[in-house]
């Protein structure tokens, strides 16, 4: 028997039921930027994964909620900012409703081949989107990872991640670590 991603033979679980089980799952935090032709947008995810190292492939998830899923959608490339402690700004930023992400040009510019990202960022993979898949009010999308950040080949010493769980936004240290 094939079924279908909304399809199921047991009754699913309620959306708030589901969010209160990841509520409870960390996250590292990004941000995606892109650019389709009609100005930048960006968004906070904290769904970002590493599927493959070679060939270098990630994937995360949009929601069709959000008003910078159809740019990022239809755009070629995708830049994803893997954010530290001391990049919670950005953060909030890109995970704020109804204002101009990219308003103020200080904190942003493009890339040499015309991509927008943010300078501060702690480090960032520019990729292609190579797949694309429904699910649920949602999508997931796979990128090729075409170039990274300067600081992710050289010594640079990186920040202590940051995490989001149960609604609020957290860092790694060695305080942290078990």
């Amino acid at each position: 028997m094939s079924l279908s991603i909304t399809q199921s033979l047991e009754p699913a679980i309620t959306a708030d039921e589901f969010k209160a089980a990841f509520r409870n799952h960390p996250g590292g935090v990004a941000v995606i930027t892109a650019d389709a032709g009609n100005g930048p947008v960006g968004l906070t995810a904290t769904s970002v994964i590493s599927a493959s190292a070679e060939p270098a492939i990630l994937a995360f998830s949009v929601s069709e909620l959000s008003s910078s899923t159809p740019t990022i959608l239809g755009a070629d490339t995708v830049v994803v900012h893997l954010l530290s402690a001391e990049q919670v700004d950005i953060a909030k930023l890109c995970a704020t409703s109804g204002i101009d992400r990219f308003a103020d040009t200080s904190l942003w510019s493009r890339l040499a081949t015309g991509e927008p990202y943010f300078v501060q960022a702690q480090a960032w993979i520019r990729g292609r989107i190579i797949n694309s898949m429904a699910a649920g009010g949602s999508s997931i999308v796979a990128v090729e990872a075409l170039q990274a950040s300067p600081a992710l080949s050289g010594d640079a010493a990186p920040g202590s991640p940051l995490v989001y769980h149960n609604r609020r936004w957290h860092t790694l240290g060695d305080a942290s670590q078990i």
